[in-house]
């Protein structure tokens, strides 16, 4: 959705509903586009490192990306 401010003064409302509704809003001034309203993500909540750990172990890794990154390890930038 775009829209003006001056239509974002008149119709705030609903554009909030349609933000919480999951639609990006794009605001525009004399037609030209510069800000996003998007609705905020659902936060992922924080994990300790004994969690972050156990969680870790639990998920499948790609094995050839697994076997890149332990080819990559230790060496810098300029070296590769």
């Amino acid at each position: 959705m775009n829209i003006g401010v001056r239509e974002l003064r008149n119709q705030t409302s609903q554009v909030i509903d349609a933000v919480r509704a999951g639609e990006q809003v794009t605001l525009t001034v004399h037609g030209e586009p510069i800000a996003d309203i998007i609705p905020h993500q659902q936060r992922t909540r924080w994990l300790s490192g004994p969690n972050l750990q156990r969680e870790l172990q639990t998920r499948a890794a790609d094995s050839d990306l697994t076997r890149e990154l332990g080819e990559l390890a230790g060496h810098t930038l300029d070296e590769l």
